[in-house]
């Protein structure tokens, strides 16, 4: 008996399960990364060695995580360290040309397959009126090939984290033809590069130049850096458990799922608290990364610095997904011609950018429509910083006055919500305008910062209408489904109100909106306080230490709820 139970034990541990991936939040990945450390430590200074125990240790984690889809991860290193070799080793430019070519396309054309195969062909039907259905010719060839019906061939499921490591690897690919880096030699090395467990399935996103010259230190892991590293971590779990998980579970999830039974007041509310538990999910797992690969001896790229502290939106992106971003710029942006080419070009080049930007997250169009409108935001925001205060004036009248005639001729709600936003803005421009050039008072620069902060915090939490409703779903049904969840949500947001509920509902979900409120003021908070209390954290004793880890764990597993959430960025 204790036989079969030890076998039963070892063929869990070392099968996958679909249904309990290996996740940060789960005690199953610190037993792993316990072990991982262990053996850390025993190759710390045998570099060769350590590299290759680390990139075994990364494929075996990304297989529970995604199971025989460990094959493709493999297939792309494989690519791209033979890639590498080729254009670092060639210098007739023409060959050089082609090998970038060709890793650039299997990568891409690989991310098309998986990803974009429902969208692509969604689009084909709809223009020329065909029934193609989706095929998965992979499963299909897999299957004649091991004679069996092993895999699924209707059906095409997105690998965790494919457009993680998939940009990872261009970026390499292309710093390489650049000979901004030389090409890794030994394939180990680059294994361990592009599978490094910690940021493998949800970023950030590595670059080769940032991160290869540290397989080649020892390890060292001072005082200081493992109380930051313990830091991030508790932060993390903090973030994603406490914060996200339960405003998804309690009151967002349930909203956006069926939008129609619920007032226009909870609408509203479940995307604002939606930027909330987005930004809390995401960052959180960058945060235990972070602290995961720190406590291992090796530094990630910052990706989020208190993004809902922007002013406009073209710094909102400046803070948030920083290694998405600064990606983008570098390999997409700057190519296309960035800003070399004139006002009309650089504004095309970004909306290029930022529309693509938006189908990375995701193959549907309300992710297109959200890239869209985030780069929209950019570009009006680089027309009205130049205007002066009298024109603002002007033309957020016009732009009221127009609102409202749209909406007493087509009572939609889509023109109610405009008229709102409108308004808003006009009183905002015409208090500055009033103070300043007839007053002759400048406002105070706080309120001025705060006032500029809330615009964009607005803009950009109903952005994410589109983005949260093409989430979660089945690529075959995504577009429809999405793009029917975002018109009813602003269908009732900008239907009738009723003033009276909001009490009600203010008291039914006090927990979810106290929360909410006490996350943003700590997101708010300087950060001169943050970094006192994380240097104080880090110089407290170790027993200390201990001590608030155990009451951090106690405190989080008071909001686990039954079934743990998968963080939000493993579907891209």
């Amino acid at each position: 008996m204790l036989i079969d139970n030890i076998k039963i034990f070892f063929g869990n541990l070392l099968s996958f399960n679909d249904k309990f991936p290996l996740l940060f939040t789960q005690f199953y990945f610190w037993a792993f990364f316990a072990l991982v450390f262990a053996g850390l430590t025993l190759l710390r200074n045998k570099i060769m060695l350590r590299n290759m125990f680390l990139m075994f240790a990364s494929l075996f984690f990304y297989f529970k995580t995604s199971g025989l889809f460990v094959i493709l991860l493999l297939f792309t290193t494989l690519n791209c360290f033979w890639v590498g070799k080729k254009i670092d080793m060639t210098e007739n430019i023409q060959k050089r040309k082609w090998f970038v070519f060709l890793g650039i396309f299997i990568n891409l054309f690989l991310l098309a397959y998986f990803k974009y195969a429902y969208f692509f062909t969604s689009i084909y039907n709809s223009l020329f009126h065909t029934n193609i259905e989706i095929v998965n010719y992979l499963a299909l060839w897999a299957n004649n090939f091991t004679g069996s019906s092993y895999f699924r061939v209707d059906n095409i499921i997105l690998p965790v984290g494919v457009s993680f490591y998939t940009f990872q690897s261009i970026s390499y690919v292309i710093d390489v033809y650049r000979r901004r880096i030389e090409h890794v030699s030994n394939f180990f090395d680059f294994g361990f590069f592009v599978s490094f467990f910690p940021g493998l399935v949800a970023g950030p996103i590595i670059r080769a130049n940032q991160f290869m010259p540290q397989l080649y230190k020892k390890f060292f892991l001072s005082r200081r850096q493992f109380g930051i590293a313990v830091f991030w971590i508790l932060n993390g779990l903090m973030k994603k458990l406490i914060l996200s998980d339960y405003l998804a579970v309690n009151f967002v999830d349930r909203v956006i799922e069926n939008p129609h039974l619920f007032t226009a007041f909870e609408n509203l509310s479940a995307i604002f608290v939606y930027s909330l538990q987005v930004y809390a999910d995401f960052s959180g797992y960058t945060d235990i990364a972070i602290g995961v690969a720190m406590l291992m001896g090796f530094y990630m790229p910052q990706n989020f610095n208190a993004p809902y502290k922007a002013t406009n939106p073209g710094e909102f992106w400046k803070r948030w997904h920083i290694s998405l971003s600064t990606w983008l710029k570098d390999y997409l942006y700057i190519p296309l011609g960035g800003n070399r080419k004139g006002k009309l070009r650089t504004n095309i080049n970004l909306m290029i950018t930022m529309l693509l930007g938006g189908l990375w997250h995701g193959a549907s169009w309300n992710f297109v429509i959200w890239g869209g409108l985030n780069g929209l935001g950019i570009i009006i925001y680089k027309f009205w910083r130049k205007f002066t205060n009298l024109k603002r004036v002007w033309v957020m009248l016009a732009l009221f006055l127009l609102s409202l005639l749209l909406f007493v001729i087509f009572p939609l709600p889509a023109f109610k919500i405009a008229l709102v936003w409108t308004g808003m803005i006009c009183l905002g421009v015409s208090l500055s305008y009033l103070f300043i050039n007839i007053l002759k008072k400048k406002p105070l620069p706080r309120i001025n910062r705060a006032w500029s902060i809330f615009l964009t915090f607005v803009f950009i939490t109903f952005t994410r209408l589109f983005f949260r409703s093409g989430s979660n779903l089945d690529p075959a049904e995504q577009t429809a489904h999405a793009w029917n969840t975002a018109k009813s949500m602003l269908n009732q947001i900008g239907g009738a109100w009723n003033l009276t509920q909001i009490p009600e509902i203010g008291n039914t979900y006090k927990w979810v909106f106290l929360l909410f409120a006490l996350g943003m003021i700590i997101h708010w908070l300087p950060e001169c306080w943050k970094r006192w209390y994380r240097i104080n954290f880090t110089m407290m004793p170790i027993w200390v230490i201990g001590i608030v880890v155990v009451a951090v764990v106690f405190l989080v597993y008071q909001f686990i709820t039954a079934d743990l959430q998968p963080f939000i960025y493993f579907q891209f």
